[in-house]
């Protein structure tokens, strides 16, 4: 199983930091970032739509200019990532970077600044099927997943492969044996979030999913070397 950490690494750093996406890095096969827009039309690393529970700031991300945001503390004396400089981070990191598009209508933007500093290993995820199928036109080379956390999701699989995409990003608490069969019968990859424990860890190992998110890789990692050995299916992997 292939370790993604969550936000870089949530659980140790303020998360979608260049801090964050460094500590994830030492242990994590991708590390994962939110975009969303600045008033600007500059993308940028950040989960929430207002600025209020990351940063010193208050509001909407996309009332602020990218020089606005750039003056916020997102802590530890950090500051809002572009999607430039995380990809300047894990190009030279050679780290692979998993992109979760916000805001429906942005993934023109995403994949035109993506186009021109591209990581070797790049996934395209979102809630918003409609934005995974963008992203797969605009970017058909680059593997591309649907996440998802509702019941009101019945078919998951049918509506991934819907859309094209290459992976299901299920809520951890959504996961079961049966889900990951039916997925990798359609060819697809099956990888959770958000998964913490060494027993979580262990069951996800057991139920065959092909990687996970988590706050900390580091942890996540020496859990997996503990479990032993993983086993592989040939034909999937995470590029």
């Amino acid at each position: 199983m292939l370790i993604i950490g969550h936000r870089g690494a949530r659980g140790l750093e303020p998360e979608n930091t260049l801090r964050a996406l460094r500590r994830g890095i030492e242990c994590a096969d991708f590390v994962e970032v939110d975009l969303r827009l600045a008033r600007d039309g500059i993308p940028v690393a950040i989960h929430d739509a207002t600025l209020d529970r990351t940063t010193d700031g208050t509001g909407p991300v996309k009332g602020y200019t990218i020089e606005e945001l750039k003056r916020l503390d997102a802590g530890e004396g950090e500051t809002i990532p572009t999607l430039r400089e995380v990809l300047k981070l894990v190009c030279d990191r050679g780290a692979g970077l998993v992109v979760e598009i916000k805001e429906p209508g942005t993934e023109a933007v995403i994949a035109s600044g993506i186009i021109d500093l591209m990581p070797d290993r790049l996934i395209l995820v979102s809630f918003n099927p409609e934005s995974v199928a963008m992203a797969k036109r605009l970017l058909p080379g680059v593997q591309a997943g649907l996440i998802y956390s509702k019941e009101t999701v019945v078919d998951p699989v049918g509506l991934a492969r819907q859309v094209q995409a290459d992976i299901i990003l299920p809520r951890w608490d959504r996961v079961s044996r049966e889900v990951v069969e039916q997925a990798h019968k359609a060819g697809l990859l099956v990888v959770p979030w958000t998964l913490n424990t060494q027993e979580d860890v262990e069951e996800a190992a057991r139920l065959g999913v092909d990687g996970f998110a988590t706050d900390d890789p580091c942890a996540a990692r020496r859990y997996l070397q503990a479990s032993g050995p993983a086993r592989v299916h040939p034909n999937r992997t995470l590029r």
